[in-house]
């Protein structure tokens, strides 16, 4: 299992939920499922509107990453991960700072998610 901590100024205090890992539901799917107020339109990572920043609370080395296409082209186009994050991502299994909720799974690791 791992614990999700959900942190936003929309919030009174964070709130930390926990999601069975390899379960495939996204951080979406967790959040909704706990009543978590983050933003979401499309749903399928196409509109953006679910970008939240990311970090691993332990010291270990990230599990590895999969960025969806669709989120390596809506984030790039934002402005939240530059080219170099994404080979990072690719080759090092470095994971960038910037997720869309929709599209990233939840792995067995403690994470921050900043909205």
């Amino acid at each position: 299992m791992a614990n999700v901590t959900f942190s936003s100024p929309r919030m009174k205090k964070d709130v930390t939920v926990y999601a069975v890992a390899g379960d495939t539901k996204t951080l979406l799917s967790v959040a909704k499922a706990n009543s978590i107020p983050l933003d979401s339109e499309c749903e399928n990572g196409e509109c953006g509107s679910c970008q939240v920043q990311v970090s691993v609370l332990s010291g270990n080395t990230p599990i590895g990453v999969a960025l969806t296409e669709k989120e390596k082209l809506v984030l790039k186009l934002a402005g939240k991960i530059t080219a170099q994050q994404i080979a990072d991502a690719e080759t090092k299994d470095l994971p960038p700072p910037w997720r869309l909720a929709c599209q990233m799974v939840v792995r067995d690791e403690d994470i921050l998610v900043k909205f």
